[in-house]
């Protein structure tokens, strides 16, 4: 019998509470980029062992750096004084019954190949400077990767978080985001650059966003386009928020611009890490493409660590789905908050404690859905090795 724990929250669900924040960090800021690169890492060793041994051996890449680089920026283009530096580093099996896997090649080329495909502007070729440090793993653990049976053995004692559903706020700090860094957006907007963070308040039933975004500097010809575009966009952003809450809106864009001393957030790629803006794996978005200090958060770095066994990254993907599937199924309940623990060396199925927060609808009793909660978490982590093949698959994102 899994150790598996559900409690009643006398709170109010979180869009009745006085205030909330939420966080996005968009695809383009340093430190998405940096899970991405290393979770692209990850998922390329992941293939390339199933190719050639027909199973993903140990590995975990769940450390890098970009280290900002430094541009001379004007209205119309720039240039680039100094390089981007980004360093992989973390351990993958790299020689496996006297075959080697040419792990170095495959990091750099799986990480220039997120870059080429999530920055329309970095020439990653030329004005990145990467090095991989990436080397073999501690043979303790790469004993006990080999040594678990048909459900892995957890390979760290840690605990992922997860829950649902999202607020109204969470919802439009996503869409706001995901619209600017949209294909169609980009293709009416090209000077609106990847790097765009969100920032949401809401203070009782208003809502202020705070969004920054880099805009590219070769669209952009001089102060007062810049301040008409800079227009243009905080109307998008309006609209959109404006048909997805009735609660008031204010939107602020590029707040720390000084047009007087003609200061502005102009880019020549669209990306703060050009001019000395770092990121570092794990800084950024939760799971589900958040940072949420009002919920139940972990501090986990999910990209780039194994999907076999680690459960850092296993258990935040697995806490988020149940969550999603116990609001799903029980409409009683308002809130769901799911927190699973492991032991290392013990079997990801089995957790050193599932524990389950439920906020009920109407001052329900809990009694009317234990059970049942109980049964669904217990039946979510029958099949929790199938995560595996969803992350490897990139049906389930962990850096989104």
């Amino acid at each position: 019998m899994r150790n598996i724990v559900v409690e009643q929250l006398n709170l109010l669900p979180i869009d009745q509470r006085a205030f909330e924040i939420v966080e996005r960090k968009g695809i383009g800021h340093p430190d998405t980029l940096i899970d991405g690169i290393m979770e692209n890492i990850s998922i390329a060793l992941c293939n390339e062992y199933l190719f050639n041994f027909g199973k993903i051996l140990h590995h975990n890449v769940d450390k890098g750096q970009i280290c900002g680089g430094a541009t001379d920026v004007t209205y119309g283009g720039g240039k680039f004084n100094k390089n981007i530096y980004i360093l992989l580093s973390g351990r993958a099996s790299a020689d496996v019954n006297g075959k080697k896997i040419p792990i170095t090649d495959i990091a750099i080329n799986a990480a220039k190949d997120h870059l080429k495909k999530n920055t329309r502007f970095l020439n990653v070729d030329e004005n990145i400077d990467m090095e991989s440090r990436i080397s073999e793993g501690s043979k303790d653990l790469v004993e006990l990767f080999l040594r678990g049976p048909k459900i892995p053995f957890a390979n760290d004692t840690s605990f992922g978080t997860g829950y649902a559903p999202l607020s109204e706020l969470e919802q439009i700090t996503l869409a706001t985001e995901g619209k600017l860094n949209s294909k169609e957006y980009k293709e009416k907007h090209p000077e609106v650059g990847e790097d765009i963070k969100v920032m949401g308040l809401r203070e009782g039933d208003k809502i202020i966003l705070t969004v920054a975004i880099a805009f590219v500097s070769k669209f952009i010809n001089n102060l007062d386009e810049y301040i008409k575009k800079k227009e243009e966009v905080t109307k998008d952003i309006t609209n959109l928020v404006s048909g997805m809450t009735e609660r008031q809106v204010i939107i602020h864009v590029n707040t720390a611009d000084d047009y007087a001393n003609d200061s502005v957030y102009l880019t020549l790629t669209g990306l703060s890490c050009e001019m000395g803006d770092d990121g570092s794996v794990g800084r950024g978005n939760r799971i589900n493409g958040l940072i949420t200090p009002c919920r139940v958060m972990s501090l986990e770095a999910a990209s780039g660590k194994n999907p076999v066994s680690h459960v850092g990254k296993i258990y935040s993907v697995m806490a988020f789905e149940i969550a999603k599937q116990i609001i799903k199924e029980y409409p009683d309940v308002a809130e769901c908050n799911v927190i699973l623990l492991s032991q290392i060396g013990k079997p990801i199925d089995q957790p050193k404690n599932a524990g389950v927060h439920l906020i009920m609808k109407d001052n329900l009793p809990v009694e009317k859905v234990k059970s049942k909660v109980i049964y669904t978490v217990d039946s979510c982590l029958e099949s929790i090795t199938d995560i595996t093949n969803k992350i490897v698959e990139r049906k389930v994102t962990v850096f989104y």
